[in-house]
């Protein structure tokens, strides 16, 4: 241990009076016969004595070996020497503990980690007394310490263990929040699972409510209720998750075809037959069906498997049965053919709207731009999700045309809404088709918008095949005099990478990191962090999730720029913004 130096300063009573306590001279000097006796130390402890007048601090022996030193070094030891080696972050630790002993004149106790001679540590459990002079004065400190290792590596690995059950997540298996089932996502983890395992099939079926009446039912809820009734039927080993908005995928692992078909038909059934209590009404469902059958040989993955469940489905509703059959998966070219077909399809007839979600200026307090989010009109008329579609067309290398489709249609908003600034999804794999920068320099002319009204936000950058061409685009489109923005920052490694390699002005941290923030401190800890790499890099941050007024006033505290969620405002056809658009003629 060690008693104030310049690094611990003494409390100002203890130095006034040690300042006006008669120094010796060097040649006078305390010597070991001179210092008070030690008690008999305890099995296991070691010693060291301070002493104010001389500065000079003895150890035992013990103390020498367990520090690296030999015994002979203890007559030249001195406090500052002492100081060294006690553990930087417990010296404010050691210094109270010594101050409290010697102003408080009695026994104080603490645990410090002691530095060795070859740069290792130990812990040690150390006991101060004071030592009064002739005058009663308070001349230096005793310390017994006693090595702890053990039980200090253990309390710490509790420690961490505690730590890591806090911020890691119990499980990956995500539950879908409308239906409860697995997500499309992880469901499709479980497809790949069981297909190295052996064969089986994957079921997809879909639930519509029965529209004949006229009225419109809540999909949602009927969705929720249908997942319900299939799960009371489901074998122990099925496996359930959410593949669309009006889709329930059900996972047959090891059933034989023929097992396969019996269950396929008894599910589209129990949905056909069975009535659902929906808060305005009872309701009837319709339902049909796609079946796939897999190997493990098979090149198909969980993904190709789910869409060709989906096309299959389609079909029987077309031919007006429960369910189409599919023994083996399509081959992946006719796969991808028929999804650009139906790609093509979609953006020829307006099956994709916008929307628009508010983005607030926290230092301003205003909502100077929206970030446009597209929406997939289904077969009833309803706007919903786009992202089963977008995961698919970026599997099947589809999603240049969707992405083009939603600039066309941003430039052309933007244009006739020029007080507006708005933000622009691009898919990391549309980015580096080495198409787009021609393409987009080629709507600018035609639109002649302000680009200073758009920033083009990368997501799935994990995608990005072409790095070379996704850098192309980006200075060119900041040439331009737009803005670049990066997605779901700090979800991974790439994302700290972009930084580097793209002139990013804008990043979004990731909503998970914001949606519990105000009551877990470690996602405190790495959104501060996030906010300062950016603010060092000179970047601008967007904050997504944002649902109440805490998370609000702790973001604002952090220096975030931009909030964003539904504390803001909640996603809203573009029509909401004043937009009367029509979208210009392709041809000039």
């Amino acid at each position: 241990m060690t008693a104030p130096d310049e690094r611990f300063p003494r409390p100002r009573a203890l130095r006034d009076r040690l300042s006006r306590r008669p120094r010796l001279s060097p040649n006078s000097g305390p010597t070991p016969a001179h210092l008070p006796e030690a008690r008999t130390p305890v099995d296991g402890e070691v010693w060291f004595l301070y002493m104010a007048d001389g500065d000079r601090v003895v150890w035992s022996d013990g103390l020498a070996a367990l520090l690296g030193r030999t015994p002979a070094d203890s007559s030249k030891v001195t406090r500052e020497l002492l100081a060294r080696y006690v553990h930087r972050d417990d010296h404010a630790k050691a210094l109270g503990s010594i101050t409290r002993a010697w102003t408080a004149r009695e026994a104080a106790s603490t645990t410090v980690r002691l530095l060795r001679a070859d740069g290792g540590w130990f812990d040690v459990d150390c006991r101060l007394e004071p030592i009064a002079g002739r005058d009663g004065a308070i001349s230096g400190i005793r310390g017994a310490l006693r090595d702890v290792s053990v039980r200090e590596r253990a309390r710490r690995e509790v420690a961490r263990l505690s730590r890591r059950g806090e911020t890691v997540q119990s499980s990956i298996i995500d539950p879908d929040p409308d239906t409860g089932l697995l997500t499309r996502a992880r469901f499709a983890d479980a497809v790949d699972k069981a297909q190295s395992k052996g064969g089986g099939a994957v079921l997809v079926v879909r639930v519509e409510p029965d529209r004949t009446d006229g009225v419109r039912r809540d999909d949602a809820e009927l969705l929720h209720r249908a997942a319900r009734v299939l799960e009371g039927i489901a074998q122990p080993d099925n496996l359930l998750g959410r593949a669309g908005p009006n889709e329930i995928a059900i996972l047959l692992p090891g059933a034989s075809w023929a097992m396969a078909r019996r269950q396929a038909d008894l599910f589209v059934e129990a949905i056909r037959t069975q009535p659902f209590v929906l808060p305005e009404a009872w309701v009837h469902a319709r339902a049909w069906a796609g079946l796939v059958r897999f190997r493990p040989e098979s090149e198909a993955g969980s993904h190709d498997l789910l869409i060709d469940a989906e096309h299959a489905w389609r079909q029987a509703r077309e031919s007006d049965r429960p369910v189409t059959l599919v023994p083996d998966p399509v081959p992946a070219k006719d796969r991808q053919g028929s999804y650009r077909t139906r790609v093509a399809a979609a953006v020829g007839t307006d099956r994709f709207t916008l929307y628009a979600q508010p983005i607030l200026e926290l230092q301003t307090n205003r909502v100077l731009r929206h970030e446009l989010l597209l929406r997939v009109i289904d077969e009833n008329g309803t706007p919903q999700s786009p992202i089963q579609v977008l995961d698919t067309a970026e599997r099947l290398d589809a999603v240049y045309d969707i992405d083009l489709w939603v600039v066309e249609h941003a430039l052309d908003l933007a244009a006739s809404l020029p007080t507006h600034a708005f933000q622009i999804n691009l898919s990391g794999r549309t980015v580096g088709d080495p198409r787009l920068t021609a393409e987009v320099e080629a709507l600018f002319d035609r639109y002649a918008v302000n680009a200073e009204q758009l920033t083009f936000e990368i997501t799935e950058t994990a995608l990005i095949g072409n790095l070379s061409e996704a850098r192309i685009f980006a200075d060119r489109i900041r040439d331009l005099g737009c803005q670049l923005a990066l997605d779901d920052f700090g979800s991974g490694y790439a994302s700290f990478r972009y930084l580097r390699l793209f002139p990013i002005d804008l990043v979004k941290i990731d909503g998970e990191y914001v949606r519990d923030l105000v009551n877990n401190p470690q996602d405190q800890v790495l959104v501060q962090a996030l906010v300062q790499v950016c603010q060092a890099y000179g970047i601008h941050t967007v904050a997504e999730y944002v649902q109440d007024e805490p998370t609000l006033r702790m973001l604002r505290e952090f220096g975030v720029d931009f909030v964003q969620g539904y504390l803001i405002g909640k996603p809203a056809p573009v029509a909401s913004l004043g937009a009367g658009t029509r979208l210009r003629s392709r041809n000039p």
